[in-house]
């Protein structure tokens, strides 16, 4: 008897790629732990205040392959990458930045990880402090940007709006 081909084909797994032994599975990084088996450029973006395009700016100025694993990075090079994240102002415009015209000192600075956590953490509570709109929003749990918010945004248990019973 002929036997019955499911609609799914298996395949055979490709062979294994030459494994690195010094690969690592998790890179730490300013605090942050990055998942070794993401591209190097995808990894950076998990570090907070890090996006994609300060991520390529990174990996062209330490002239490094964004497609490279992040696991396959030389201790040499997390290290010089560490370096190069404290003094990141520098590279990148001012317009870039995450913290532009700071409350306290006036300067432009990119702030990361933990540390842009907190910072922000103290602006919104400096924001109800005052007792500003944007702070009085915060307090209430609504939309803060100017967003309409009559069917939008709604929170809890309720959906949809309730009508008078026709009699």
């Amino acid at each position: 008897m002929a036997e019955k081909k499911s609609g799914k084909q298996r395949k055979d797994k490709a062979p294994a790629a030459e494994v690195n032994p010094d690969f690592k599975f998790i890179v730490r990084i300013r605090n942050t732990d990055i998942d070794g088996n993401k591209r190097f450029i995808d990894g950076l973006t998990s570090i907070k205040g890090i996006n994609y395009r300060i991520a390529k700016i990174i990996t062209r100025k330490l002239e490094i392959d964004p497609s490279l694993k992040s696991g396959d990075l030389t201790d040499e090079q997390v290290e010089h990458l560490a370096n190069f994240l404290e003094e990141i102002p520098s590279h990148i415009p001012v317009w870039m930045m995450n913290r532009q015209r700071d409350i306290d000192t006036g300067e432009d600075t990119h702030t990361l990880g933990a540390d842009l956590e907190m910072i922000h953490s103290e602006d919104i509570g400096l924001l109800r402090k005052i007792r500003c709109y944007k702070g009085v929003r915060h307090d209430g749990g609504h939309k803060v940007r100017g967003q309409r918010t009559g069917s939008n945004g709604r929170t809890g248990a309720t959906v949809g709006v309730s009508r008078r019973k026709v009699k």
